[in-house]
């Protein structure tokens, strides 16, 4: 009889001799995956280490952790100075539904978990943690979650996010481990391509000095310059826009107003005036100055403000004085300027104030060179022209003596007269040329402009005569009562005198330091019982204000003759 135990032990080896096999090759595929995400994670170490720039490694590395881990969607952000997310690429989300989605996230819920404990999780739904914020609408979904930090020299630059494990399953630890690695060899990466970013940015700046010095030496004006100055500055800062902003000299020694001289067209020449807290940060510490759309640094009196997003403002200092500001701006919306470029643009600064000084040194000695010029044309009008006209007069006044007939004699005199009026016009000529370029017009031309205004009113336009030094003797404190004066004599001569032509004299005696105004017409002229009309009266007190007299009469011939006469000692007192 057979032994019905005689066939199972035979069988019972071989189960276990399966098992064993089958644990050994399950083993040994582990080993295999293990080994291929090795070699999978050498070559994305490779990869990320090829390349330099920051922009392009950023996005491998993101690609990368997807790949490694087996992820459907990844995502890098990177963390700014307040904690929060200031840049965030994704990889597996298309164009469009990004779109859709609208803002990239902040770094609140779930993502502001690891921005504030910065250590690797695991979750097996986000949805489900108590710090989850949701999605937002056309927001794909996503349950397994894996997040790991990125440390640059013991820094937080920004944490790896991965969700979506393919297969359905969770990220394991295996995958956490290889992200982790990948993260500390994305951390070299991403420090590498800083400082060659740095390098980079570092030359163009000396670049865009350099060619800011050349174009100076060139010869080039101030407004080409600057021009050059807000490009450079634009491009190499990364920024939208850029505005050279130099002290006015035209708001009465106000330091905290300045004028746009160099970028947008639309805000050229507009002024501007500091915010308080702004102007002591910038005179007192000398120092760049941050700001974003909430904190606009201007106070326009009714201008828009030529900044609408985050921007740095940088002082331009030149021999211990600040001459400007140099402004870089990025549009609504735009990242803030990190402290490479705040520093790139400053030490362009240095080189802009270079330039805007050494501009206005140019400037000065193209002025002093056409003054040089005036003075050597008025020294020769005033020694050949003038003597040789005088010369000329003299020779035909003697002539006008030795010839009979009457009608030739006044001929001669006729030109005589003539000669004078031009060798008192050359005298206007020269005093002119002499005059102070510091006033936009002058005395001259605003007394041209009153007489000219009279012309309507009067229907003819009266002579006007100008002798001596008027802009550069006459002092600021007698302009207005001169001109008010000169403006109602003419007034008086439309409306009383029945004039066909009237004469203004405004003549300035330097060695008697006195200004006499002397207007006259053909009029009527007054009669001895008239009393003095209001515009008379205040004429009067004018001139006696100022220690002077005024004077209305009868002209020799006919018409009326005001005189009105000021000296130069008595106005200091007034």
């Amino acid at each position: 009889m057979a032994d019905p135990l005689e066939g199972a032990i035979p069988s019972l080896g071989r189960l276990r001799l399966d098992t064993l096999l089958r644990e050994l090759i399950h083993r040994a595929e582990d080993l295999l995956d293990t080994q291929s995400r090795l070699h999978r994670l050498l070559d994305a170490v490779v990869s990320i280490a090829s390349d330099l720039s920051l922009p392009d490694t950023l996005r491998r590395i993101v690609e990368l952790s997807a790949e490694l881990a087996d992820a459907r969607y990844a995502a890098l952000g990177v963390i700014g100075p307040e904690q929060l997310l200031v840049e965030f690429i994704t990889v597996g989300v298309d164009t469009e539904t990004r779109l859709t989605i609208g803002d990239p996230p902040h770094g609140k819920g779930i993502l502001g978990l690891l921005i504030n404990d910065p250590k690797p999780i695991r979750l097996h739904d986000l949805s489900k943690h108590p710090q989850s914020y949701g999605f937002p609408p056309n927001h794909p979904p996503m349950t397994s979650f894996l997040g790991v930090p990125i440390r640059v020299r013991g820094t937080v630059f920004g944490n790896l996010y991965l969700t979506e494990k393919r297969g359905g399953g969770d990220f394991s630890e295996e995958d956490e481990d290889v992200v982790v690695a990948l993260a500390a060899a994305a951390a070299i990466a991403i420090e590498n391509a800083r400082l060659f970013e740095d390098t980079h940015r570092r030359e163009q700046w000396l670049t865009a000095s350099s060619d800011v010095t050349a174009q100076l030496l060139r010869g080039a004006d101030f407004a080409e310059t600057a021009a050059l100055i807000v490009a450079k500055a634009t491009e190499i800062a990364h920024a939208d826009g850029a505005f050279l902003l130099l002290r006015d000299d035209a708001t009465g020694g106000d330091p905290d107003t300045f004028v746009v001289r160099a970028g947008d067209p639309v805000f050229t020449g507009r002024r501007y005036r500091l915010r308080e807290a702004t102007a002591a940060a910038l005179d007192t510490e000398r120092v760049p100055y941050p700001f974003d759309a909430g904190s606009e640094p201007l106070s326009p009196a009714e201008d828009p403000s030529p900044f609408g997003g985050p921007g740095v403002l940088v002082p331009l200092v030149a021999s211990g004085r600040m001459l400007g500001l140099v402004a870089v701006v990025r549009g609504v919306g735009g990242n803030p300027f990190g402290d490479a470029d705040v520093r790139m643009v400053q030490s362009f600064a240095g080189h802009a104030a270079l330039a805007v000084e050494f501009g206005r040194a140019t400037a000065d000695r193209q002025r002093l060179a056409v003054f040089e010029d005036r003075d050597r044309i008025a020294r020769d009008l005033h020694d050949l022209i003038i003597q040789r006209l005088f010369a000329v007069g003299l020779g035909l006044q003697g002539v006008t003596a030795m010839v009979g007939r009457p009608d030739v004699a006044d001929k001669l005199s006729a030109f005589v007269d003539d000669l004078d009026e031009t060798i008192r016009d050359v005298r206007k000529t020269i005093f002119s040329l002499q005059e102070p370029t510091d006033r936009p017009s002058g005395l001259r031309g605003e007394i041209l402009r009153v007489v000219t205004a009279a012309a309507e009113t009067l229907g003819y336009e009266p002579r006007l005569r100008l002798d001596g030094p008027i802009d550069s003797a006459v002092p600021d404190a007698v302009r207005p009562d001169l001109l008010a004066v000169l403006g109602e004599a003419l007034t008086n001569v439309a409306r009383h005198a029945r004039a066909d032509s009237a004469e203004v004299l405004v003549a300035v005696d330097p060695g008697a330091r006195q200004v006499t105004l002397v207007v006259t017409d053909d009029g009527i002229g007054p009669s001895p019982g008239d009393t003095p009309g209001h515009g008379t009266v205040n004429m009067v007190a004018r001139a006696r204000r100022l220690g002077g007299s005024c004077a209305l009469e009868s002209a020799p011939d006919h018409g009326a003759r005001l005189t009105w006469s000021v000296p130069f000692e008595s106005t200091k007192a007034t």
